[in-house]
């Protein structure tokens, strides 16, 4: 993975989280049509994995 300063990496943590809270609120009010969820679904869980990997490299920088 490249190199990312912690700034860096915690700016995008930030806006991705954002993201993310939109996204599952417009999931949880159920007016979406059926590919329009599909689509929202898989944002959420697309969003979640890089939230994942963002927070698994900053444990890395950290204990290095």
């Amino acid at each position: 993975m490249n190199e990312y300063t912690k700034q860096e990496l915690e700016d995008a943590k930030t806006s991705l989280e954002s993201t993310l809270h939109k996204c599952e609120k417009i999931q949880e009010g159920g007016k979406l049509q059926s590919s329009q969820k599909t689509l929202n679904d898989r944002r959420v869980n697309a969003l979640r994995i890089a939230l994942t990997l963002i927070e698994k490299e900053m444990r890395s920088n950290n204990a290095n």
